[in-house]
């Protein structure tokens, strides 16, 4: 079961994309569409890849290519089709808890201890008094991650753990810093932050994405499960992950009490683009905050195949562009069976949202190159 530590991978920053092919046009010429992802879905690691482009809100292009199915089997997945965006996710709960935190409801340094008493209390989480609400953010709070293979079973479809159960098989595995040390990615921090939520505002988490996140951005076709097993509505593609034998398994069922806060929304290619956009246009966070959520620069390799870059997940390091700034980043997310990345240019106008379902381990690591190839295509045809 290896690749479990990649659930929801944190956002990412693929350092070989170019950006913009001209900074200055409005409109700067994209690539074909169903070109770029028809080359993607041609690579043995991909079953199906899926991608709209948004210049401004309106849609420039789209593409489908491979199939729903393994073995060329479930015709094509319509380029509309809801896709889990794993880490993404946590982009979305930084934002709802960074809205608490500008609405004084919350504090960077509030402790954990005090914002969830019973992790204390029945030592669920080691050193909660001195960890604060900005190092669950930011992943230097040293909480070891929950999703590791020792802890948790990838082809586990039908057994529920409450947020908090998984937080309790965390406390099993040894810590490896102490609290803001350093960066290190795990999705603990981010089940914490969604009780954090609910704690705070009496409401559920997939309430508080539709009431912040959702209705505002007019994310229509989003949701966050809140009934288990929590599939993906509608037509859409399967991803498949190799069992200790090797055998390709189909984990379309995900077990979603792995994803929650950390990385459990579904959504979809104008969903998850009319998000990035609205974070970039800071409609979402005022930009002193979204630097808290895209934290200090990070360089250190991550074991498991976790990103080294940025509090949070947040990409800090650009790719360098193709003719000029500004340089495009990206915001993955991936879990066994899906990666799935938005490219967003850095004043918000342009993005360009893919989602893969696979046929290899979701940390395999020929997949970000053929993402990135897949975003030049369309970003810098002229390449």
């Amino acid at each position: 079961m290896a690749g479990l530590a990649g659930l929801a991978c944190a956002m990412l920053t693929l350092s070989t994309l170019p950006a913009e092919a001209d900074p200055t046009a409005s409109r700067p010429r994209r690539g074909d569409v169903q070109r770029a992802l028809a080359a993607l879905a041609e690579s043995p690691q991909v079953v199906g890849a899926i991608g709209e482009v948004y210049v401004d809100g309106e849609r420039v292009g789209k593409g489908s290519a491979g199939t729903r199915l393994l073995n060329g089997k479930g015709g094509r997945i319509p380029t509309g089709a809801r896709f889990r965006v794993g880490s993404q996710t946590k982009q979305m709960t930084g934002v709802v808890v960074l809205q608490l935190v500008k609405e004084g409801k919350l504090a960077l340094d509030d402790k954990l201890s005090d914002l969830l008493p019973e992790v204390a209390e029945k030592d669920l989480v080691e050193r909660a008094g001195e960890i604060t609400l900005q190092q669950l953010v930011q992943h230097t709070s040293g909480i070891p991650n929950f999703f590791d293979d020792e802890l948790v079973d990838t082809f586990d479809f039908t057994t529920s753990y409450p947020p908090i159960e998984l937080v309790k098989k965390s406390r099993t595995l040894p810590r490896t810093q102490e609290p803001g040390e350093k960066f290190s990615y795990s999705n603990t921090n981010y089940l914490l932050l969604g009780l954090i939520i609910e704690r705070n505002t009496g409401h559920t988490l997939a309430a508080e994405f539709e009431r912040r996140v959702f209705d505002p951005v007019g994310m229509d076709d989003s949701y966050l499960p809140t009934t288990f097993p929590g599939g993906i509505k509608g037509p859409h593609g399967h991803g498949y992950f190799p069992d200790s034998t090797g055998k390709l398994r189909d984990v379309d069922r995900l077990n979603m009490s792995y994803g929650y806060a950390a990385g459990g929304v579904i959504s979809t290619a104008h969903d998850i683009s009319a998000f990035q956009r609205a974070f970039a246009q800071n409609r979402l966070l005022p930009e002193e905050l979204k630097k808290v959520l895209m934290g200090p620069p990070r360089s250190a390799p991550q074991p498991s195949g976790q990103p080294s870059e940025g509090g949070g997940g947040q990409p800090q390091r650009p790719a360098p562009p193709c003719g000029g700034e500004p340089a495009i980043t990206s915001l993955k997310g991936s879990a066994p069976g899906f990666n799935a990345v938005t490219f967003t240019t850095p004043d918000g106008r342009t993005q360009f949202a893919l989602s893969a379902t696979l046929a290899v381990s979701n940390i395999d690591p020929s997949l970000d190159p053929l993402l990135v190839k897949a975003a030049e295509a369309v970003f810098c045809p002229q390449k």
